[in-house]
């Protein structure tokens, strides 16, 4: 089968579209033929090694977290699945990933694709919806009437956020490029504001205070903390890039999100889909032999919007 590989860390160039072994699905895996991927941010932090110590991955290695296709293949040992099924699912990160024509998915990380979209669209769902999910709800509790921040939401993980936390009832304020603001309006957001000047001390964002702040930015330490001033007592910082301080003030709470494989909130994720509540946007698809371009657009800050990459069949 043809894949995209690397055989070392390090930038786009490093990124090889060649043959490799077809997988073999041991016990409790399928092999699914992929109809997409998706690039993430998180696919380049893992090509450059910036995350080798969190994410220990084999040379060489298959990138792309978000998988969508249909089952091929059914190891020993799985059940409620059949050869032909359409499905989506997050792949662990430290194992090959689906920029290939086949991907080897566990079981237990499986659910059934929407049936509204186009089966290769479902590939922008799972690695940034989950990661909204898991911020808002798991961590940070958000609950109808609360009053949420998303940091930086103008990308796949804040349009999500946007879209689950008002169909929780919350009220939502969004900070994103201006040519993003009606977008996020129509998602859901109440207001949107331009950018945080952090220069001002202190920092003023229009629907302060707020519950909870989702920050998806690579704030400083100090940008972090001005942050913070925007929180109620005891409210909840959640960072997808930065840590927040080790001894927050005012009962404040801060945590980093790590996101991981649920099958379960992936399928409620994919029943909002189907029944309109949550809608997937695509900015671009390219062919899977584009795979370095895009990782280059990524790495020059020319990527905008959710990418797919999909497979070249002949």
């Amino acid at each position: 089968m043809k894949a995209v590989r690397f055989h070392q860390y390090g930038g786009s160039e490093v990124l090889r579209y060649e043959d490799a072994p077809r997988p073999v699905p041991g016990p409790q895996q399928v092999v699914v033929e992929v109809a997409a991927t998706s690039f993430n941010p998180v696919d380049a932090g893992i090509r450059g090694g910036y995350l080798a110590e969190v994410y220990q991955v084999r040379f060489p290695h298959i990138p792309g977290v978000d998988v969508a296709g249909t089952i091929a293949e059914i190891g020993d040992g799985v059940t409620g699945w059949n050869v032909g099924d359409p499905v989506v699912a997050f792949l662990p990160l430290d194992a090959d990933g689906a920029a290939a024509e086949y991907a080897l998915v566990p079981a237990d990380a499986l659910a059934a694709a929407p049936t509204s979209v186009p089966l290769a669209d479902a590939a922008a769902l799972p690695e940034p919806a989950l990661t909204a999910w898991q911020a808002l709800f798991e961590i940070a509790g958000l609950t109808a009437g609360q009053r949420v921040l998303i940091n930086g939401a103008s990308g796949a993980v804040g349009g999500y956020a946007v879209q689950l936390a008002a169909r929780a009832g919350a009220h939502v304020t969004a900070t994103a490029r201006e040519r993003d603001a009606q977008r996020l309006s129509d998602l859901g957001a109440d207001r949107t504001v331009a950018y945080i000047d952090y220069d001002r001390s202190p920092i003023s964002v229009e629907g302060a205070p707020f519950d909870v702040v989702l920050n998806l930015v690579s704030t400083t330490d100090e940008q972090t903390e001005e942050l913070l001033t925007l929180l109620t007592d005891g409210g909840f910082h959640v960072g997808t890039m930065v840590f927040g301080p080790q001894n927050p003030p005012r009962g404040i709470r801060t945590q980093r999100v790590f996101v991981r494989s649920d099958a379960g909130q992936l399928a409620a994720l994919v029943d909002r889909v189907d029944d309109g509540q949550l809608r997937i946007e695509i900015a671009d698809r390219r062919r899977l032999d584009q795979a370095a371009a895009v990782h280059d657009d990524s790495d020059s800050g020319r990527l905008h919007g959710k990418t797919l990459l999909i497979p070249v069949r002949s």
